[in-house]
């Protein structure tokens, strides 16, 4: 039986994978990840690989994303505590993909400030969570 802290460790690596697979970092993570799970077997981390590419696939092809999301974490999280269940030894090496996720996510941050007037439009496009705020004109 895992001690607490491992189930919340593998519970936040599933969720930094599947919020990786929609960042610039994904391939990189996807690599470290493979390479984690395959345990130094270059078969099984390749299918691990395409494991997760198809979990990256299915996320972003699904009409409902934040369930997909949801159930994406769920099942990479499962596989994660059987790792550490499996190989204790693994716990540094997870918490260290865990931390590069989430220093890569704060990385990445942009910010746009535009303004438009009168009957002027904006458009900005991008990937990812937008907050737009509308507000009376300034003078």
């Amino acid at each position: 039986m895992l001690a607490e802290a491992l189930i919340a460790l593998a519970g936040a690596a599933g969720s930094a994978l599947v919020t990786a697979m929609t960042t610039d970092a994904w391939e990189g993570v996807k690599t470290r990840c493979a390479r984690l799970l395959g345990r130094g077997d270059a078969d099984a981390e390749a299918r691990q690989e395409g494991r997760l590419e198809q979990s990256r696939q299915e996320l972003l092809a699904a009409d409902d994303r934040e369930r997909a999301g949801r159930e994406q974490e769920a099942a990479w999280a499962a596989r994660l505590r059987d790792l550490l269940e499996d190989h204790p030894d693994s716990e540094g090496q997870l918490r260290e993909l865990v931390d590069s996720v989430a220093g890569h996510a704060s990385a990445s941050v942009v910010q746009v400030n535009a303004q438009a007037r009168d009957q002027a439009q904006q458009a900005v496009q991008g990937q990812g969570v937008q907050n737009v705020t509308f507000g009376p004109r300034q003078a």
